[in-house]
């Protein structure tokens, strides 16, 4: 009877896996909404409370959410940054 232990190593000859991007860049992905570039983070969770722009509930500390910031401002990219907006995860999906 073969052993139920065996090594999950992965073989020798077999690939390696491809590197998954977003988890190396902290989950930060671009995406395309209303004509415009944005870059959306999500946050485990945070020690401040923030004010979620698409119900415009309080996002308690210590919930995760989603962090997004439109690419281009008429005011640079550091304006753009700084006008960053955090969301409740599901009033994010449903403003897509």
């Amino acid at each position: 009877m073969a052993s139920s232990r065996r090594s999950s190593k992965r073989p020798y000859n077999d690939p390696h896996p491809e590197l998954n991007m977003d988890r190396i860049f902290g989950g930060r992905r671009t995406i395309e909404r209303a004509g415009e570039d944005w870059t959306v983070q999500k946050i485990k969770s945070s020690d401040k409370i923030y004010r979620c722009p698409g119900c415009n509930h309080d996002i308690p500390a210590g919930v995760s959410h989603v962090v997004a910031w439109a690419n281009d401002s008429l005011f640079g990219r550091e304006a753009a940054l700084s006008a960053r907006r955090h969301w409740h995860v599901r009033c994010w999906q449903t403003q897509e």
